[in-house]
This record gives C-alpha cells, structure tokens and sequence, in this order.
C-alpha cells in the first residue's frame, strides 16, 4: 500500500515544524500585571490558537494559604476569605506567573517564585528545614552525563537540592535508552540535556538549568566547573574514561567534592577534594597508570586498564560480570536497569544533600547492594564440595615399595654418573604435561630410575581413567630416550613392572649405544620444545614436506596415526568445537575450579612460587580477554551464563587460537588402554619436537576429545544432560571435519594448532627437581 500523498506532505511539514522547537528547553514567564508581558501573550495566543491553557491558581493559592497558617485547620469558606485577603485587590487572572512551555504548546498559571517554592517545598519540612533549604538554594551542583544522571538531576531537581543546575551530555537520546531514562517517545533523537532541562523546566520553572550540549571537553571543563560561580559539588555519570578523569584532576585543581553512583549494586564513590585537597583521584585505583595518555586512547582494548581498577571487576555484581561475557556477543553494551538507574538518583540526592550541608564528610567507595540488603536466608543446603584427591605418594613411601619389588636386569646395563643422571633428570623436569601439573616422582636406586604417578597432582575431570596422565609420561619418557641417545646410550623401558603396585609406571635401565649405532633423527633437539599460545599476524600454510616429515616422525610409534586439517572453512569448524567445548568445561564445577584454582597462574609471582600450572601471561591475552579470564573465575558467573545457555565470550580466545592455526592435528592410537595412551604420548613428543625444529609452533587443545572420550568411554557426563547433549553433538560436528579418523578402530588422543609463530613463549615453570627427583 502506497503512502497518501497529501498525508506524507502533512506528516513531513508537522515534522519539520516540531523539529524547530528541538533545542528550546527554557519556557517563557509572562508577569500580565506588566502591561508589555500582558499584550506579548495575547499575541501569543491570536498567533497559536492550539495553545492549551491549564490555569490552577486557585487550587495553589489554597495550598500556599495552608502553608500560611499550619496551626490553623480553616473551613473551605475561611480559605476563600483569606485567599481574597492575600490577593489584596489583585484579579486572580493576573496574580502569579503564566509560563508558556513552547515544546508543548501548554500555558500554565502558577504562583510567583517565591511563593511557587514555598508551596512546592512544603512538604520537605522538617526533613529538610526552612534555613537548610535556603542554604541549599545558594548551591550549584554540576551532572555530566545524562542516563543515571537524568534520574540524579530530576531528583535534585523535585527536592530542590540546589539552586543552580549544569548538565552536561554530547548525546541524544535512542530507543535503546527508554529501558532505564524516564522520557517519551516523542524525544527519541533530542539531546539529554535539552529532556532533561525541559522536564526540570515543567517541575519548577525557577530552578536555574545550565546546558553543556557539548558534553564535557578539555576546551570547556573549567567553564563548567567554575564560570559564574564555582561548583559545590561535582555528579559524574559519564562513561567516557577519559572525562571520568579529567574532570576529577580538575575538581580536585578546585577543591570541588565529587560524587559518582553506578547503577550496579548501588556503588557510590565519594571524593572530598574540599576537605582532602591532597586525596589522590578515584581513591588511588589508578595511581600505577599514566593519565596523560587516556586522552589518545581509541579502542576499549585500550581503555579497559584504566577501566578496570575504576570498576572494579571483583567487586560486580554476578550478572553484571555474566553480561560483561556477553558484550559483542548477544548485547552491545553493559546493561542497566531503570529500578537501579531510579534508586541511583535518589541515594545521589540524598549524599548531595548531607555533603552540602555539611553532614557527611567522609570519603570512599561504598555499596548500597538491594538484592544483598534484602534477600531470601541463606539455604541450609550444604555446598556441594569439589571432589578431592587422595595424598600422592611420598619418596619415603616410594622407598618401601622398590625395597620389595624385583626389576630384572637389563643386558648390558649400567650406571649413570652423576653428569649423565644429572642430564637425564633436567630432560625430566623440562617434560610437558596437561596443565603442566607434573604428576610425577622419579627415583634412581642401583642404576634403575623409577617413574612413578603422583596421582595427587593430575587429579582432574578430564584425567578419565589417567589418560592424561599417561600421555604426559609417554612424552617423558619419550624425551627421556631421545636424550639418552644423544648421550650415546640406550634406555631399556619396563611399562608397569610390576601389578601390585599401579602407582609405579616404569622402571627405566640404561646401557652403552654401539659406537655404530645410528641415532634418532631427534636426539638431541628434546632442548627445543615448546608450548605457543600467540596469534600469528599472519596465516601461513605449513608446506606438504613438512607436514609429511611431521607424519612420519610421530607414525614411528606403533600404532600411531596423525591426521591433519588444513583447508580454512574446517578449520573454521574445527576452531569452533574448541571454543565451544573450552566453554562447556567451565559448566561442569569440577572444570570450573580445576581450571581456576589449580591450573592458572594469575600472576608472575604465583607461577614463580608454584613451580607448576599455566601463568596467564602465557595466553598472549588482550585486556578484554583478561577481564574475561577474571570474570569467569566466579563460579555464580559460569552458572548464570550455563542458565542462559550464553557465554560466547568464553569461546572467543580458543576460537580465535583455532582459526589462526596453518593446521590443526590429531593424533590417536588404537585402543583406549594406559599402554596406548603411553604410547600416544611418545608420538606427540615426536610431532611436536619434529614442528618446532621446523619453526612451526604448537599449542595443545585438548578439551574437546577429552570430554569426547568420557562421552564414550565413561560416565562423567551422565549427571547433566545439557553438557552431554552438546558434547554428543559436538562430536558429531568434529568427527565429520576429520573424515580420515576410523573410529572404530582409533581413539582420539591429542589434539593442537600448528602455526608460523612471530615470537616464542616463556616456558612454563617448573618443580624443582628435588620436588620431583631423589636417589638413593
């Protein structure tokens, strides 16, 4: 259906004729006992007879009379005798004030100024007292920024908390700002400043309104602070970082108070730059950082350091820090609500009001958290408890048990001297392990080295039946032969010499290599392996030679077979069954608390005291992803967000890893046994030390074929039928991308990205070796 023409002309000319009001927010005060007043608004109303008249005058004048004479309870009759006696002659048409509010095209009679304000305050008494509320009149209070502060200013504006008001606001309004900004939506694409003057304007007329269209600049801060009068009190609800900043090194230059509320848990920050002139800006959160250079910054990557000591990321509330995942997911921007947003105005005028009259004094950050104040009891449901490991093994358990075990001795097999044990045990340390948990105790008795499992230290959901465990001593010992040939030795291995005792993996026995002997083409190179978790600048194919020598290299180990994947779209694929499953492994609690209260290192100095985990620092993490990392440390988070079925934000960083890869490799075995995952392990060793010698980098992400292999070959899942519905589907997804797997006679046993890599990672810490290492 076409649009009537005549129609779209009259809308396009209303429209255009509204549109000249759009920046008027002062009304027009017409005194008619003013003869020049009296003839202006007849004019007025001959011009625009569409001008509607709202006269209550003499319902104001019943109250002002009231007001008059609290003592006195006056009949309807008595009111009206002593409503003639104020007039005192005066026609009740000209008594007052008219004021014409040109946006609405609305006339209203009111009383004059000071009777208007005697009336409206009225009922302030005694909470606010005649004298307080002079005192308070003679106040100017600035807002920057005009969502929470709309509702500050509004409040402020129905108290009378001030005499004069500076708003400030570059913005207009948009629909996406109705949730939580009290306006209509006549007003969407006004400027805040001029909504919200006009509404103070239609409160109280006599309340002086100052507008900062511009928002608040480093051309105009100080105008805005002190022209005409320097500010009592500062009320930032800005969002820009910068201007957050600025205006406090200004505020405090003028000993200006400043107040700021955050609509999250009732947050109130208060600085007394009048009775602290010394007091470092935003309580010192931000001392560390250079604020010269807050004003270049662009990106929110770049902003989030100086965001993120300002609010504070502990200290949010859980669906805060659970929407806060979801930004540039499923939503743009932090959320607020209008009920925080409402009370925020009203606690911000009730602190303006006590710090300007000299009843508060102190300064802080404070919470005035509604859903804390006023909650259901606690359950008396006990948490339930994270599962816990059993005591690993003691070397002087150890000890005991290789007094009573019989190793057969190997041909030819001698003693290391202490440069050769010495040697070998450094291998040992350097050796990679989920986590880099380092489940491990070695013990050197009459030319034996024992390895054993400290089962303490590789307790895990994903280490179903120990197969994470074992792949880590497939590396090891691995590592450990290639280093004994580059020492001219041969390494004789017994796997599980003895039944009785499961903890002891293998007894290890050495003896002197042929001078003839051909070495491995890795010997030696166990030195260079290393973990990369960085994002390449640029995608770069790994050649088919290459990828060929890493097959036949890793394929050495019996039984072995690597598949790789090259082409983009499934590494695509791929790339997302890594985010996604990275995700869900922080949905099943024992995942979550693994992963943050074992695994990851937040800081140097923590890694650095451990000796073992993943430092942070190693994940080549942006600011954002930081923040991430530190948001989905809180268990109530990743609940809320399994609850919503969201969390995208938490596939980001393993997405990302994944798409950047040249190409993603499988490695599997032929059974779901401890001797093939052992072996699984020696063929990771050799891709991996096999890619590195060839400048090509490795990163591990195993998350998904661990959960894949308990999804077939265990019961972890079963409890919780949303985790295992995805996953089952998942590997539905991952088992097509790698068409090459015969599943039936393969098991998946590790899984990593194979890149060009511009710089390489610190390696992760280490045990010391007599954590891990004793000899008789």
């Amino acid at each position: 259906m076409q649009l009537d023409k005549e129609l779209r002309q009259l809308t396009k000319a209303r429209t255009s004729q509204t549109q000249s009001y759009s920046e008027i927010y002062t009304p027009i005060v017409y005194r008619i006992g003013n003869q020049e007043d009296q003839s202006a608004l007849l004019e007025l109303l001959q011009v625009n007879p569409n001008i509607q008249v709202f006269d209550s005058i003499q319902n104001q004048l019943t109250d002002l009379i009231k007001g008059l004479n609290p003592t006195l309870v006056l009949s309807k009759e008595q009111i009206s005798e002593k409503i003639l006696e104020h007039l005192n002659g005066t026609e009740p048409e000209e008594y007052g004030v008219w004021i014409y509010y040109p946006w609405l095209e609305k006339l209203v009679h009111i009383l004059d100024k000071d009777e208007f304000i005697m009336v409206r305050t009225n009922r302030n008494k005694h909470k606010i007292t005649q004298l307080e509320q002079d005192q308070l009149m003679q106040k100017k209070i600035g807002v920057i920024g005009l969502s929470v502060g709309q509702s500050v200013s509004l409040t402020l504006a129905i108290e009378r908390g001030c005499g004069e008001l500076r708003i400030a606001d570059f913005d207009h309004l948009d629909l996406t700002n109705l949730n939580r900004i009290r306006s209509g939506v006549q007003n969407i694409d006004l400027r805040k400043t001029v909504i919200v003057a006009r509404e103070i304007a239609e409160i109280d007329p006599f309340l002086k309104v100052v507008c900062f269209h511009e928002g608040i600049t480093e051309e105009n801060i100080d105008a805005f602070l002190t022209e005409n009068g320097k500010l009592d009190l500062l009320i930032d609800e800005c969002d820009g970082i910068d201007i957050k900043i600025l205006c406090r090194v200004k505020a405090k230059g003028h000993q200006i108070p400043v107040l700021m509320e955050a609509s999250d848990r009732g947050t109130i920050d208060i600085e007394r730059f009048d009775l602290q002139p010394d007091r470092p800006i935003l309580h010192g959160y931000i001392e560390h950082l250079d604020i010269s250079k807050v004003k270049h910054l662009k990106t929110n990557e770049e902003k989030i350091p100086y965001i993120l000591p300002i609010a504070g990321v502990e200290t949010l509330s859980t669906r805060m820090k659970a929407s806060m995942i979801e930004i540039q997911q499923t939503i743009t921007s932090w959320p607020q609500l209008a009920s925080a947003v409402t009370y925020g105005g009203g606690i911000t005028a009730d602190l303006s009001r006590r710090i300007l009259l000299q009843e508060l004094s102190v300064s802080g950050r404070f919470f005035v958290d509604i859903e804390e104040i006023i909650a259901d009891p606690p359950s008396d449901a006990p948490k339930p408890e994270m599962p816990k490991p059993e005591k690993g093994i003691s070397f002087p358990e150890i000890r005991t048990l290789i007094a009573g075990t019989n190793i057969e001795k190997a041909k030819g097999a001698v003693a290391l001297d202490e440069t050769q044990l010495e040697q070998i045990m450094q291998t040992a340390q350097r050796a990679s392990s989920a986590g880099n948990n380092q489940p491990w105790k070695w013990y050197y008795e009459q030319g034996t080295l024992f390895l054993f499992h400290d089962t303490e230290r590789s307790f895990s959901f994903a280490n179903h039946k120990n197969i994470v465990a074992y792949v880590g001593f497939g590396l090891a010992l691995e590592s450990l032969r290639l280093k004994a040939d580059s020492l001219n030795l041969n390494l004789h291995e017994q796997l599980f010499p003895d039944p009785n005792i499961p903890t002891l993996i293998a007894a290890l026995q050495f003896s002197a290599a042929d001078q003839h002997q051909v070495k491995d083409t890795l010997a030696g190179l166990t030195g260079i392996r290393n973990t990369n978790r960085n994002q390449p600048k640029e995608r770069k194919p790994v050649s088919t030679e290459i990828l060929s020598t890493i097959k036949t290299e890793t394929e050495q180990v019996s039984g072995a077979k690597i598949h790789f994947i090259e082409d983009e779209n499934t590494i695509r694929k791929v790339a997302d069954i890594m985010g996604e499953a990275d995700k869900l492994r922080l949905y099943t609690p024992t995942g979550h608390h693994e992963l943050f209260n074992l695994e990851l290192r937040f800081t140097k100095e923590e890694s650095e005291r451990t000796g073992d985990g993943l430092d942070l620092e190693s994940f080549g993490l942006t600011p954002g992803e930081a923040i991430g990392m530190r948001i989905a440390k809180d268990p109530e988070v990743l609940s809320l967000l399994k609850k919503w079925k969201m969390g995208t934000g938490l596939e980001r960083l393993s997405k990302k890893s994944g798409i950047a890869s040249s190409a993603i490799a499988l490695i599997t075995m032929p059974a779901h046994t401890s001797a093939d995952f052992i072996n699984g392990g020696r063929a990771v060793e050799r891709m991996w030390l096999t890619a590195n010698h060839a400048g090509i980098a490795i990163h591990p992400m195993t998350a998904s074929i661990l959960h894949f292999n308990i999804l077939k070959y265990g019961e972890g899942l079963n409890q919780d039928s949303y985790l295992k519905d995805r996953f089952t589907e998942l590997n539905g997804i991952f088992y097509d991308c790698f068409s090459t797997v015969d599943q039936k006679e393969e098991v998946s046993v590790f899984l990593c990205r194979l890149f060009y890599s511009e710089k390489e990672d610190a390696p992760s810490k280490r045990l010391p070796i007599d954590k891990i290492f004793i000899h008789a």
